[in-house]
């Protein structure tokens, strides 16, 4: 299966988040929610995402999965602590490790980024989960 991940315009010091994938500085993604919700589960070691910026209609960049950590029901207390054995991976910003900060986590890290050149033209269907 491959997944698409929508990144934030930007990051850590202002730069986009798809630059600290590509010069290799963020080597995780994190997806939350209050309850198991897509993609939870669902992404598997070894599968393919796709990179593309928030209101971008350009895919620039792939990688391979080679880790999935899938949380349910977690306690105020291994939220925080999960983060904070992440945090070098996920590169976040205080404001986005709080968006993030939910009972239901599942946690994406991914080595062999490689830029996609030209990008891929998407189109985002009304259908889609983010």
């Amino acid at each position: 299966m491959v997944h698409l991940v929508y990144c934030d315009n930007t990051g850590k010091s202002g730069e986009r988040v798809i630059d600290r994938i590509i010069a290799g500085k963020k080597t995780m993604v994190v997806r939350g929610a209050a309850g198991r919700k897509i993609p939870h589960s669902r992404v598997n070691v070894g599968e393919r995402l796709y990179f593309m910026e928030k209101g971008s209609a350009k895919v620039t960049a792939t990688a391979v999965v080679s880790d999935v950590q899938n949380y349910q029901k977690l306690s105020e207390n291994e939220i925080i602590e999960l983060f904070s054995k992440n945090r070098n991976k996920l590169a976040l910003t205080e404001k986005q490790e709080l968006r993030w900060h939910k009972k239901f986590l599942v946690f994406v890290e991914f080595f062999e980024v490689e830029l996609i050149d030209p990008p891929l033209a998407f189109e985002k269907e009304a259908n889609m989960d983010d």
